[in-house]
């Protein structure tokens, strides 16, 4: 899909504008070489403007994208393709939840998903700086909580994982043990779905978008 140019695309200075380890990990899966600038984007959309978990995502993701591409396009070196991410949760009841602040807040946050299904929504959003291309899109993966008793909750916060992820909880730690099922790709709620990041870069350089 995308593994036939990751050479040529290797060639090219791709930055990600994102300190997630989880995202540098996924993306380097696929062979890429790129640049980490992290975003000075202040992460404040008013999220009651949004219709669900995944317009915001997507909003957010290209504020990212767009602030580190108006820094980096007078270098001599400008990048061939910044890549935007945000990742939030969604609780039942339509709350979109992004890193808990406090041990309080993460406690909340599991205790609203033990139980229960809830949305995992990762935006992602492409700059090509030559023309100042966008592509945007978003991923949604259903995972399903079994119940949690507040011990074992307790548990998990002390150990500090909650506090860089959102939702307060990483499915690829400990907390995996708290689902008991997911629909969708696995890859989007550890921050980047890379299946369809693949697609939508295969699908750019098949149509001549871009030509990597």
């Amino acid at each position: 899909m995308l593994l036939q140019y990751a050479e040529a695309l290797c060639a090219r200075h791709l930055v990600l504008a994102s300190a997630s380890p989880r995202r540098r990990e996924i993306l380097g899966n696929l062979g890429l070489k790129f640049d980490v600038v992290v975003s000075r984007f202040d992460e404040d959309l008013d999220k009651a403007k949004f219709g669900n978990g995944g317009e915001y995502a997507v909003a957010t993701a290209q504020h990212k994208a767009l602030e580190v591409a108006d820094r980096l396009e007078q270098e001599e070196n400008s990048p061939f393709m910044i890549i935007g991410a945000d990742t939030v949760v969604e609780a039942p009841d339509g709350t979109i939840m992004e890193k808990p602040k406090d041990e309080a807040e993460a406690t909340n946050m599991l205790l609203s998903l033990q139980g229960v299904s809830h949305q995992v929504h990762t935006g992602v959003s492409l700059v090509f700086t030559d023309g100042r291309l966008v592509k945007s899109f978003s991923e949604t993966t259903h995972v399903t909580f079994a119940p949690l008793d507040i011990e074992e909750i307790a548990a998990y916060v002390k150990t500090g994982e909650p506090f860089d992820k959102a939702g307060g909880y990483g499915i690829q730690g400990p907390a995996g043990a708290f689902v008991s099922s997911i629909s969708g790709c696995y890859f989007n709620v550890m921050g980047f779905p890379i299946h369809k990041f693949a697609k939508t870069m295969s699908d750019l350089i098949k149509d001549e978008t871009i030509k990597p």
